[in-house]
């Protein structure tokens, strides 16, 4: 099969199209043939270095395809299902080996590429959303990278719930796309010559000089500073990711300071621990999509021996909605 390989840590170079034997499925796995890969801002942790990784090693976690072989002691699944998962390491590939407990079968009404975009960014815009801040109606949010593909998602199900949202996006165009996800206010950034100046006072002028009760930052190290000073009082700034750099350490009495503000950094294998929460999310997240109440936005597809490009487009802000690489 053909797969792609990262070989040692690096930018999207070190990202090899390479032929490898075609996987088999261990004990409590089921072999997919890959119909689409996610590419997420994770692949790219890793193939940097950020996340410790053995190298070489194939990249991706994420995709959608048909069962073509089941391993021992699988219950629950034939070959021929179509099936979505997260947490399958080396889904860059053709074929992949998938844990049965990861792997979620689609209910007729959903396609298989499209299907590969909802598991990670889809949970992750689900448990920010209904479990790290449950959003109510009566609370503003602020959501950086309206436009990506936690962005449009969360703003969706956020606004379902009666949050008010506040985005930020990098340019016009992505804040029509914002916009039309449901975003209250968009603020484009690249108009801003000072972010950590200037959004906050936006912010403010926005919520009546309030500011929002919860921000869902995945940007990080650019965001931040600009994220903690426009939080209501005792509000939340949930940091979710870091496609702008890691946040440094910071001085904790600027919670205090701030107006008692608390910080988290979640992560999504806290969220999906058991098989319970993966069902109850992605039966959440399918129900919305064959319900027309949720729009699941590709923005791009590439050929998956065209990784690397994809690699540097998500690293460039380039992207809207979801990323995936298709064999």
């Amino acid at each position: 099969m053909r797969a792609v390989v990262a070989r040692e840590p690096g930018g999207a170079e070190v990202l090899d199209y390479v032929e490898l034997p075609e996987p088999q499925p261990g004990s409590g796995q089921v072999l997919v043939k890959v119909a689409a890969a996610g590419v997420n801002f994770i692949d790219t942790y890793r193939r940097s270095g950020v996340y410790p990784m053995a190298f070489p090693h194939v990249v991706g976690s994420e995709g959608a395809g048909e069962v073509v072989a089941l391993g021992e002691d699988v219950d629950g699944f034939s070959v021929g299902d179509r099936v979505s998962w997260d947490n399958a390491p080396g889904s860059y590939a053709e074929f992949v080996s998938v844990d049965a407990s990861d792997a979620v079968r689609l209910p007729d009404g959903i396609d298989v590429v499209q299907a590969a975009a909802l598991p990670l960014q889809g949970m992750t815009a689900h448990y920010l959303v209904n479990s790290t801040f449950e959003v109510r109606p009566g609370h503003d949010v602020l959501l950086h990278a309206g436009a990506g593909g936690v962005g449009l998602l969360a703003t969706q199900l956020a606004t379902a719930r009666g949050g008010s949202v506040i985005t930020t996006v990098g340019s016009a165009e992505k804040a029509e796309l914002s916009r039309a996800a449901g975003a209250a206010e968009v603020i484009d950034y690249s108009a801003l010559a000072d972010l950590t100046a200037e959004l906050p006072p936006l912010v403010r002028e926005l919520t009546a000089g309030a500011g929002v009760h919860v921000v869902y930052d995945g940007v990080g190290r650019a965001t931040f500073d600009a994220s903690l000073a426009s939080l209501h009082r005792r509000g939340l700034l949930v940091l979710f990711g870091g496609a702008s750099g890691q946040v440094p350490p910071f001085d904790l009495q600027r919670l205090n300071s701030g107006g008692s503000l608390y910080v988290t950094r979640p992560t999504l294998a806290h969220y999906t621990a058991t098989r319970t929460e993966i069902e109850w999310r992605m039966g959440d997240l399918f129900d919305a999509v064959l319900a027309g109440t949720l729009q699941v936005r590709i923005g791009a597809r590439y050929p998956l021996a065209e990784a690397a490009e994809a690699h540097r487009a998500l690293e460039g802000r380039h992207t809207t909605g979801k990323v995936l690489l298709v064999p």
